[in-house]
């Protein structure tokens, strides 16, 4: 994840060339099973499928265990090339740095400050502890990082092994001065992180079923109540609410649409439960029922749509990426999202 990154965790927001946003509408509940309420994303093949990391599949494999150490080294040239890229603005040398989505977040950052006459923060994050999970045969090595700076940022990230190399591929950080402490990660005998695959038992719901969930009530614009309150949570779903009626108010409408998107990766905790990382792209559409009123967007969806005014439809495009703690079964307390990276892809419009 790049420094500058943190720069755009948060919600897009608009304004209304109209009148002042109505009352927020009460929040909705869903409903109490983990099988309902899902995304209309349909979910990605797991990677991990229904091969668990366990210590004798570790033992019968024939690929070497990656150690803490050389994980720690795999990190910091990554840190230092990320740095280097940031610093230079360099977007080719992202992609050998970063996979997937996280590198296209990455790149969009870049694209960004370009198109504002900005430059990008770089730096490096301190205090990283890694954690790796034991190697299972037929399936790719990954590992986690987690960086603490007081009163800045807690912030994990995921690195995969590929074809070409180590890569990021999934981050999310917590900027608030008093940033959630994680639950306690457990590792076996040997001193290895307990992975877990997206369709474990043994929680509140599979990893997969709350990935559904979050998304679904970020979708639907209905806070979950199965999820503890807070600003990836209800308070994005209650934004929606309130954008959604201001938008009317103003003639206009607003569809959202959350896809999940990669595997979902989970390590279990200490309590029995479960830290999972996964990512969506968004994209939320906006359109005029009527002439009249305009539509602007903010922040850095307004440097991509060049801060133009709208009059039939705008639409916004971004890459999410979310860190939750998932409780065992049998638990009577909430899934709490600990930390998420946002960053707008695209816009257009007319």
């Amino acid at each position: 994840m790049a420094v500058a990154a943190l720069a755009g965790i948060g919600i897009a927001v608009i304004v209304i060339r109209g009148g002042d946003a109505p009352p927020s509408p009460p929040p909705q509940r869903a409903a109490a099973s983990w099988d309902t309420g899902r995304s209309s994303a349909s979910p990605s093949p797991s990677p991990s499928g229904s091969k668990p990391s366990t210590t004798k599949a570790a033992t019968e494999s024939t690929s070497p265990q990656l150690t803490s150490k050389k994980a720690s080294e795999i990190f910091d040239r990554y840190q230092h090339g990320m740095s280097s890229a940031q610093a230079g603005m360099d977007e080719e040398a992202i992609g050998k740095l970063e996979q997937g989505l996280a590198m296209e977040m990455t790149k969009a950052s870049i694209s960004t400050a370009r198109m504002e006459g900005t430059k990008v923060a770089s730096g490096m994050w301190p205090n990283t502890r890694v954690w790796v999970p034991r190697h299972v045969e037929g399936l790719a090595d990954w590992f986690v990082t987690i960086s603490y700076e007081p009163k800045v940022a807690r912030i994990s990230d995921v690195m995969t092994k590929t074809g070409s190399g180590w890569r990021l591929v999934a981050s999310a950080a917590d900027a608030r001065i008093d940033a959630a402490e994680f639950p306690a990660l457990a590792t076996d005998s040997a001193g290895y992180a307990v992975s877990l695959p997206e369709n474990a038992t043994g929680l509140v719901g599979t990893p997969r079923q709350i990935v559904h969930a979050h998304l679904a009530s970020l979708e639907k614009a209905q806070p979950d109540a199965r999820f503890a309150q807070g600003s990836w949570t209800s308070e994005a779903a209650l934004f929606w609410q309130r954008e959604r009626a201001q938008l009317v108010q103003a003639g206009w409408g607003l569809t959202l649409s959350y896809e999940s998107e990669g595997p979902v990766r989970a390590l279990q905790t200490t309590d029995g439960g479960a830290l999972i990382w996964y990512a969506a792209r968004s994209t939320e559409t906006r359109m005029a029922r009527h002439t009249g009123a305009k539509v602007s967007l903010k922040g850095a969806a307004a440097v991509r749509s060049q801060s133009k005014a709208f009059g039939r439809w705008v639409s916004a495009t971004y890459g999410r990426m979310y860190v939750a703690y998932v409780p065992p079964a049998g638990s009577g307390d909430p899934v709490r999202v600990l930390g998420e990276w946002s960053q707008v892809l695209e816009t257009d419009g007319a």
